[in-house]
């Protein structure tokens, strides 16, 4: 099983010919709402690729929390451990352009409530890969990182949105995913004296995997090293690639595919989510992903 503790949030989704300057007000060519946030996306990424999937998280009790379920609920995700809080459910305002470029702002809202707590013991037994990001409180976070590493739970952690967490417990992840800035960013935190994979795996002892967009991904840890290019394609929209790829590296790893294998298949599904619209409407399931490419 994956259990993703994280965000829920209804994105606003606005599609522009170019991205808005500093001070500069555009007229989209259209808007739509769907369900997202990093934590319901990377959780319906899982179930789609075939994973039993708990959610743990907490929405509002406002008109945009049905929305920001909805996806979830569509792709059989688990969602009794998920709270409704006297809170405004978290939002994105998602801006999309015609190079399939975005600009992303987040109110985390009630997502910023979620209490480890929510996720007891009993979850977190053998065979559970537990899956986290940062749009939740980080102590939060960190507490159920804790809780999981000691349980003997595989933990795997997207740094995402770049933000502290505590080294010590950076260190007990068995799997970390970055992007190109979040590795810049982290690079700088723990003075790691460069931003790629093996450099950072070197410090934190652990399997660092940095997603470079167009330029591939890499990979250093235990289980080795390795670089794949990314796939050939046409973006259409990036919004939810790389909430995609750490998905299915859960699910992958989680049925027990290598390391290799689990960031091949994620790159695959990531290159197959930027040809789609959306947030979580582009994210595609277990059939797509082994059909593409």
């Amino acid at each position: 099983m994956v259990v993703v503790f994280g965000s829920i949030n209804a994105d606003l989704i606005f599609s522009l010919a170019e991205l808005p300057g500093p001070g500069q007000t555009l007229l989209a060519q259209g808007m739509r709402m769907e369900a997202g946030g990093k934590g319901a996306n990377q959780a319906v990424a899982a179930a789609l690729d075939g994973a039993s999937v708990a959610m743990v998280g907490a929405v509002g009790q406002d008109g945009l929390a049905d929305a920001a379920l909805s996806g979830l609920i569509g792709a059989g995700v688990d969602l009794s451990r998920v709270v409704r809080l006297q809170a405004p459910t978290g939002c994105a305002t998602v801006c999309t352009d015609s190079h399939g470029r975005n600009q992303i702002v987040v109110a985390l809202g009630a997502n910023a409530a979620a209490r480890a707590a929510q996720a007891e013991d009993a979850l977190l037994g053998q065979g559970v890969t537990l899956l986290t990001q940062m749009e939740a409180d980080p102590d939060e976070t960190a507490a159920l990182i804790r809780r999981a590493h000691a349980r003997g739970v595989r933990t795997v952690h997207n740094l995402a949105p770049a933000a502290a967490l505590d080294r010590a417990v950076l260190a007990l992840l068995d799997v970390l995913v970055v992007n190109e800035h979040e590795a810049e960013w982290l690079a700088d935190d723990i003075g790691s004296g460069g931003a790629d994979a093996a450099a950072l795996s070197a410090v934190l002892g652990n399997t660092v995997i940095r997603t470079m967009g167009g330029a591939g991904v890499e990979w250093v840890g235990s289980a080795g090293r390795g670089y794949l290019p990314a796939t050939e394609i046409v973006v259409r929209d990036s919004t939810a690639a790389g909430d995609c790829f750490v998905g299915v590296l859960a699910a992958s790893l989680d049925r027990g595919a290598t390391l290799a294998a689990a960031i091949e298949r994620a790159n695959r599904a990531a290159g197959l989510a930027c040809t789609r619209e959306g947030s979580q409407r582009s994210l595609p399931d277990a059939t797509m992903i082994a059909g593409a490419f």
